[in-house]
């Protein structure tokens, strides 16, 4: 299929810019990828909509404080990092990390570009030395300050809300922007789709039956990055690290031995478990990297139920979506969730797309 299919019409006053005073206050839009049925729900019914039996599967990671902006030492001219993962390491291991250079993979851009042997300075002393250009608007650069990194970047770097959020961070957006069971720093943006739990969401859900595993996916531009080839088949994603325990690939195992739906709280997750699925959709425990790029077509070994936000148009994330309950029936529900003045992207509505009863 071509990038131009999987467009769709989005007012500007649909995207929203700020999250409602309670998370579970959402909408959700429940498709029927069998049918393409589609019912409209409080968020908060999800403990209803969803089945006794069934396990949901989360991605436990936190977002770090990963945006730098300073100035390029010399001409004063705008600097902006957006650190995506350190060389040779995680972002767990790398954030408490002594004082003295440390090399990271950042996205980057500036006023008249950044060229290798640039020196940038950022607040409270933090300094970076761009050593390589890796194309993407990638590039290898040297941190190094008065602190630990970890230290640094709580005062000296910014929440990395996404473009589309035409604003600054603000004190709000550092509780918001985490889901309530972030645990693992090592992302640069927030898994969207489990924005919308509370404490008291999951007592409901575990009094209804339904149980939850986690695992963890570090989200970086292989997630977020643009599509710009026309042929969609073109596009190559970046690497994004996961990690699966133990006890949550034994969760899924078990489910599906039981004949009981694993749902996927976002795309992030669904990647996960495919990327870590044998031929016959046993999930492996461990650490590793994907790159998998799912259109449709693909086949889900795993995943039986997705719990979703709403996407940008012409993205990976709706190919996903698409390749899951087919491309027609996701791009009617967009246009109803939008006529319906459903809030997208980050801050916005939620999905669910299952199998009806």
């Amino acid at each position: 299929m071509a990038l131009s299919d999987y467009d769709y019409r989005l007012p500007a006053e649909s995207i929203a810019q700020a999250p409602l005073a309670e998370r579970d206050a959402s909408r959700l839009l429940v498709l029927d990828r069998r049918s393409g049925a589609l019912a409209h729900r409080p968020y908060a019914e999800l403990p209803e909509v969803l089945r006794q039996g069934d396990l949901l599967v989360l991605n436990d990671t936190r977002v770090v404080q990963a945006r730098l902006v300073g100035h390029k030492r010399g001409t004063g001219g705008r600097a902006e990092l957006l650190l995506v993962h350190p060389v040779g390491g995680t972002v767990e291991e790398a954030l408490p990390l002594a004082p003295g250079a440390r090399a990271w993979v950042c996205l980057g851009q500036a006023s008249k570009g950044l060229k290798p042997g640039a020196v940038l300075d950022f607040p409270d002393g933090l300094q970076g030395l761009v050593e390589e250009a890796l194309g993407d608007g990638r590039y290898r650069v040297a941190l190094a300050g008065a602190g630990t990194l970890g230290e640094q970047l709580a005062t000296a770097g910014r929440l990395p809300l996404p473009p589309y959020i035409e604003r600054e961070p603000s004190a709000e957006d550092a509780a918001r922007y985490q889901t309530v069971y972030a645990r693992t720093p090592g992302s640069i943006a927030a898994p969207t789709a489990g924005l919308h739990f509370t404490p008291r969401l999951f007592e409901r859900l575990a009094g209804r039956g339904i149980c939850w595993a986690s695992v963890t996916l570090d989200i970086g531009p292989g997630t977020f990055l643009p599509v710009r080839s026309e042929d969609e088949s073109l596009h190559t994603m970046h690497p994004e690290r996961y990690s699966i325990s133990d006890e949550a690939a034994a969760a899924v195992n078990g489910a599906r031995r039981e004949g009981r739906r694993v749902v996927a709280v976002g795309t992030t997750v669904v990647r996960t478990l495919e990327s870590a699925a044998a031929t016959d959709g046993v999930v492996r425990a461990g650490a590793g990297e994907t790159t998998l790029f799912l259109r449709p077509g693909d086949r889900f070994r795993v995943v039986d139920a997705l719990l979703t936000n709403f996407h940008l148009p012409r993205s990976t994330l709706l190919m996903l979506v698409s390749a899951f309950a087919g491309r027609e029936k996701v791009l009617a529900a967009y246009q109803v969730a939008v006529d319906a003045g459903y809030r997208f992207f980050s801050y916005g509505d939620a999905m669910l797309v299952e199998d009806g009863r």
